[in-house]
């Protein structure tokens, strides 16, 4: 009995050994490395599939740029989850501390100065919102758990193993008399659906029992079985089996698309509050500029009142004009500062941090303006004589034929792709629904072998004499189950609730396509506006400089009032904001047109890739 008790005991533990080694290996560390191997994966596979093979992480960077500027700058924040998920304080029983180990250290915030003023050109703000921008770091994770879905769908596809270790003491005592019991058992078990519906079951267990009774006997057994079932009607066909599969690939591609097309509006959108900024802050100039020309305007205004050359009312105009123009300034500063914390925020970071945008950035605009649509000429011209420019003969790059730009969409928009994937996707849907309303015939196999093998000791003859005995059995079955359709009412409910959806997937295809000519006709005849509003203010810049210029010196020689001196500097000031605004909006309709074309690409550090026209003539 002794000896029984030292196996029983020594097999338990072995068990607990070894579930201990098997779960101590697969921490969840290991678990997480495991996932992101299978995701980044799936990810780099399906974006080089679609023609996107660049570089995806949703690592967090090593030191975040807005970590660096609260406290570098010694800026307030509410405590160390201001900095990042690596600051904060951790929970006891905290499970993966490599975690934080596993950051983005191949393009840091190094380069930045971030002590003092940080100052961002466009391109360097494209690529601080690709890296630290909340909005794009959780589009980066949406794609990122679609391909983990797509995993988990392939899971139901694999050969699926499992295995159990069990062992067991147990006792009772009557009359004085003490028995015991211990068991113990192992077992594996296996499955695997194929993808034309036909799951394969098999397991192997091991049972062996010690009987601490008085008659000391002891059990040893092993079996196996295998089982098959097999659909032949409703579940059946590889079509009908790998939907669940083919839907989450699909879903895979969506999120590729939709990722792609988001890189695009996010780059376009921080392009545009960029230089709305910058709009802003040459406003701020030039309201600054409009104020001191119109204080020195009520001076000499005074002046010339004192003198008597003027009445009074004239200076009350210039007065006026000077108050308004204060207000205007205090104005254009207020409104200046708000945008530029919004931008911050876009950027993902601290509104209250030092940052200066790149002021040349308007200056290196115009001058792309001026170069490609012959603007001095033009301003030359205006103030000389009366001829109006012959825009339509210059016509910016980008300004093509519609049906050209609508080809150009048709097969280049990514959106149109994914709503007609879907339309195809809700076709399929149909095809799983009518299958449903089919009768179901299904084979079922099984078949299985056990055996044991129990020996016993007598109680007078222990040491000398035992006995055995020895068994063993095998198994098979087989059923074929019908279940005829006589009642299918839920499953005709859905088939026509598919057909509906099917009816409402092609609408929604047929209204991305109408918006698509909408938004490609609206874009060339904004690009053709925005050109013409260039030419237009360019001139309108030309003759209130020559016009102000003249009034001062008529004002001089007793020939103007102060009013018309006034108007002047007001025009000249109103014309040169106008001629910047639509310079920007000249600009940004180029990249909405080069986006709503399709042709606009965004790599992984933010930055567009702007297409050429002779990119458009080779997808002519």
């Amino acid at each position: 009995m002794k000896t029984c008790l030292q196996f029983q005991s020594g097999f338990i533990a072995v068990t607990l050994a070894a579930t201990a080694l098997v779960s101590g290996c697969r921490s969840p560390s290991v678990h997480r490395e495991n996932s992101d191997d299978i995701a980044y994966r799936i990810v780099d596979e399906t974006r080089k599939s679609v023609g996107h093979a660049e570089p995806f992480s949703i690592e967090p960077p090593s030191v975040s740029l807005r970590k660096r500027l609260l406290l570098d700058q010694n800026l307030l924040n509410s405590g160390p989850m201001s900095l990042g998920t690596a600051d904060i304080n951790r929970p006891g029983h905290w499970p993966d501390d490599e975690y934080f180990d596993q950051t983005d250290k191949s393009a840091g915030p190094g380069e930045w100065k971030t002590e003092s003023t940080l100052k961002l050109s466009l391109f360097e703000a494209l690529q601080v919102a690709a890296r630290n921008s909340r909005e794009y770091q959780s589009e980066k994770e949406g794609l990122f758990q679609t391909a983990l879905s797509l995993d988990l769908a392939r899971e139901s596809f694999r050969t699926s193993l499992a295995s159990a270790l069990s062992g067991s003491l147990g006792g009772e005592r009557d009359d004085g008399e003490t028995s015991g019991s211990a068991s113990s058992s192992a077992s594996a078990d296996g499955s695997r659906k194929l993808e034309r519906g036909v799951d394969l079951t098999t397991e192997i267990a091991v049972d062996l029992t010690k009987l601490l009774t008085g008659d000391k006997s002891s059990t040893l057994g092993h079996s196996g079985d295998a089982s098959i079932s097999i659909p032949l009607l409703r579940g059946s066909g590889r079509h009908i089996v790998r939907e669940s599969l083919t839907q989450a690939e699909r879903n895979m591609v969506y999120a590729v698309y939709e990722f792609e097309l988001f890189k695009k509006d996010f780059a376009v959108q921080v392009a545009s509050e960029y230089l709305g900024v910058l709009n802003r802050m040459k406003q701020v100039d030039t309201a600054w500029e409009n104020y001191n020309q119109l204080r020195e305007s009520e001076r000499r205004a005074r002046r010339l009142a004192d003198a008597g050359r003027i009445p009074e009312i004239q200076v009350d105009q210039a007065t006026q004009s000077e108050l308004r123009a204060r207000d205007r300034w205090v104005s254009a500063r207020q409104s200046s500062a708000s945008a530029l914390d919004s931008f911050k925020v876009t950027l993902g970071l601290p509104p209250d941090a030092g940052i200066e945008l790149d002021r040349d950035e308007l200056d290196r605009l115009r001058a792309q303006a001026r170069a490609a649509l012959s603007l001095d000429s033009d301003e030359k011209k205006a103030g000389e004589d009366a001829t109006e420019p012959t825009w339509e003969s210059s016509p910016g790059k980008w300004e093509m034929a519609e049906d050209t730009a609508l080809k150009l969409a048709m097969n280049r928009r990514l959106d149109l792709k994914v709503v007609q994937g879907q339309a195809e996707d809700a076709q399929r849907a149909v095809i799983v629904a009518a299958d449903q309303l089919r009768g179901e015939l299904t084979i079922l196999g099984e078949a299985g072998y056990s055996s044991s093998e129990t020996s016993a000791s007598d109680e007078e003859e222990e040491a000398e004499e035992r006995f055995s005995s020895k068994s063993r059995k095998g198994f098979y079955s087989a059923l074929l189950s019908i279940d005829l359709p006589l009642e299918r009412t839920a499953e005709a409910h859905s088939y026509r609730t598919s057909l509906i959806s099917l009816e409402d997937a092609v609408r929604d295809a047929q209204s991305l396509e109408d918006q698509i000519k909408i938004d490609v006709r609206s874009g060339l005849r904004n690009l053709a506006e925005a050109r013409e509003s260039i030419l237009i203010q360019a001139q309108a810049v030309a003759l209130a400089r020559r016009r102000e210029k003249s009034t001062n010196l008529f004002l001089q020689a007793g020939r103007a009032e102060i009013r018309d001196l006034l108007e002047a500097q007001e025009s000249l000031i109103s014309a040169e904001d106008t001629l910047t605004s639509v310079t920007i909006n000249y600009r940004l309709a180029e990249l909405e047109l080069q986006k709503d074309l399709g042709l606009l690409q965004v790599n992984e550090e933010g930055l567009w890739i702007e297409a050429t026209p002779e990119d458009v003539g080779n997808d002519r």
